[in-house]
């Protein structure tokens, strides 16, 4: 069965399907991905948004004006600023963003932005792509700034593992074998594992923010730069 890009009716709580799922950033927004890399959406819009304990909570300004309360202190999240908060935390309006919260899973503290005009590193068919809260060791989530250049037909591809993101700036669509969708600020988006898809634009270029919950990239026992840079000294036997 081809899949299917469908634009959520409601925006309470609900469990992430199969298909390809299109919200827009309302206060109650709620969908739960299960499995082995449990992670959950929620969404704030001139509202306050209460983040459990026992999680990393990767964080979006849409809006600035925001307040981001964790135990690491107090911080105003301008436009485009984004956030790894770990456990009990607190984000208040004015301002709208996402939240993407890891359960289970505490990472460290960290805070940037706001994102830039394109990304640093190469994507496929002329994009560009940012690693803006990066894994803290191999496997683990990541958060990532996709800019894709007006005029482009990205080639259709999958991803193994779930891929929850936001439009921040532009316009495009969202092509899957069962149709198009439009796709404009403020709109998120949630695409299933292995679930085929590619974004299209036109006159505007299109950039979208997007949260992985696992990475095939970063530090490892074996391999991190404190490591590879400590070169012990060879003593000759005597």
């Amino acid at each position: 069965m081809p899949e299917r890009v469908e634009a959520s009716a409601t925006f309470g709580s609900g469990i992430m399907t199969a298909e390809i799922q299109l919200f827009r950033l309302e206060p109650g927004l709620r969908f739960e991905h299960e499995g082995a890399l449990a992670s959950t959406l929620r969404a704030w819009n001139e509202s306050a948004l209460d983040l459990p304990a026992g999680a990393t909570h990767y964080v979006y300004a849409h809006r600035g004006g925001a307040t981001l309360e964790c135990s690491q202190g107090r911080f105003v999240l301008e436009q485009g600023m984004y956030a790894a908060a770990v456990g009990a935390a607190r984000v208040e309006g004015p301002g709208s963003g996402m939240v993407v919260s890891r359960n289970g899973h505490l990472a460290m503290f960290l805070l940037g932005g706001p994102i830039e005009v394109e990304g640093r590193l190469r994507y496929i068919d002329g994009c560009t792509d940012s690693l803006l809260l990066p894994p803290t060791r191999l496997g683990d989530p990541c958060l990532n700034h996709l800019h894709i250049p007006a005029g482009t037909r990205q080639s259709r591809h999958t991803h193994p593992s779930v891929r929850i993101g936001m439009v921040t700036r532009g316009r495009g669509r969202c092509v899957t074998p069962g149709g198009e969708q439009p796709l404009e600020p403020g709109v998120g988006f949630s695409i299933p594992p292995d679930g085929l898809h590619c974004f299209h634009t036109d006159a505007e270029a299109l950039d979208v923010v997007v949260y992985h919950p696992d990475s095939d990239t970063g530090p490892s026992d074996e391999d991190h730069p404190m490591l590879n840079r400590t070169i012990l000294e060879t003593r000759q036997r005597t």
